[in-house]
């Protein structure tokens, strides 16, 4: 699904949606919010800014908890959620982007489909990469004085998200070398303040909750974000982030570096795919539909609240929220690459890294 037919779909299930309440209490009842990655992550930091807005906002008012099943990059978490039903509407599932790359990428290891869920709210975030102090000293706005650097990064598998900076490093000319394996980008955010990893990257609401900290007390130096997208599909500055210098910029600043071409058709229909429409809330297959309607009017009040736009920049940052009919436009959106840039990351990923998903 292209930008601009996201767009459109968005725009046309603004129009079919349905301004009556479901009717349905879950007083008394505790709704468990379970995240595929560790508890230090980005997708932690998410799940655990919405689940008390979402509690207050519920009819009833339950508990929301948020539990964590980490493994095999979220892929999981995720084939256990494939095979759970509904049950009284207490079951939430949250996905990130690096659960849907490898649906994207035909992993064998995928027995989920994302089609058999239900989508009620999605929301777009970014990403800050930064590197030690030593390295940030070398960095002028391009990666030129950087190419001579042997970079370690934690990462959770070249084929989870994480694939959108290891392209970018690359097409940069830079040396990174990842350590795969890692539970959840907030490890690898431990990796680099224990001084295991020199560079790393975090998601909007991992950078805000911990690393702006490393920043401001000089142990990082913030070196670009992947950018955000404006009607037209551009990718401008984070509006999360506007100091900083997205991707492309530094890339147009870089010797080598070009931003057209495969490697950036690619890497940008990975980005999409990726960070817009990057986290996703899910209820079970078979829910009925005044549960997810229900669930969707909590997440409609939530992003609606006066303090909302203040309360999300400082925790998960300044990002569209989809709820209803438009969290099922941006799901498709953000499960859906083009043939060209699936075909050329595979090739990529068995290059660099010997991973074989053909």
């Amino acid at each position: 699904m292209t930008i601009k037919t996201f767009a459109a779909s968005v725009a046309a299930a603004t129009l079919l949606a349905s301004p009556t309440l479901a009717e349905i209490d879950l007083s008394g009842k505790t709704v468990e919010w379970v995240i595929p990655f560790s508890e230090t992550g980005g997708s932690a930091k998410w799940a655990n800014f919405f689940a008390p807005l979402l509690s207050e906002e519920l009819p009833g008012n339950p508990t929301v908890v948020v539990k964590f099943m980490p493994g095999a990059g979220s892929t999981k978490g995720a084939n256990w959620f494939q095979e759970q039903e509904y049950d009284e509407g207490t079951l939430i599932f949250g996905t990130s982007g690096s659960t849907q790359f490898p649906f994207l990428l035909d992993d064998p290891r995928v027995r989920y489909e994302y089609s058999d869920w239900v989508p009620v709210m999605a929301s777009g975030t970014g990403g800050v990469a930064y590197l030690n102090p030593k390295d940030g000293e070398k960095f002028d706005g391009s990666a030129n004085n950087l190419k001579d650097v042997d970079f370690i990064y934690g990462s959770q598998g070249a084929t989870r998200l994480d694939l959108v900076p290891l392209l970018a490093w690359e097409m940069l000319g830079m040396n990174v070398e990842p350590v795969f394996g890692i539970k959840g980008r907030g490890d690898g955010r431990l990796m680099f303040e224990r001084g295991e990893a020199t560079i790393d990257y975090q998601t909007s609401s991992a950078y805000l909750g911990a690393s702006a900290e490393l920043v401001a007390q000089g142990k990082a130096v913030p070196m670009m974000t992947w950018g955000a997208l404006d009607d037209a599909g551009n990718i401008v500055r984070d509006p999360t982030f506007p100091d900083i210098p997205t991707f492309k910029e530094v890339c147009e600043a870089t010797d080598g570096c070009e931003t057209s071409g495969e490697a950036w058709d690619a890497w940008k229909a990975f980005f999409v795919a990726g960070f817009p429409v990057q986290k996703i809330a899910f209820l079970p297959n078979g829910t009925p539909d005044d549960v997810a309607k229900t669930y969707s009017d909590a997440f409609d009040a939530v992003r609606n609240r006066p303090d909302f736009p203040e309360i999300a920049s400082k925790r998960v940052g300044k990002y569209e929220v989809f709820v209803g009919a438009n969290a099922k436009a941006a799901t498709e959106a953000g499960t859906t690459v083009s043939p060209e840039a699936k075909a050329f990351v595979k090739n990529w990923l068995q290059d660099s890294y010997g991973v074989s998903l053909k």
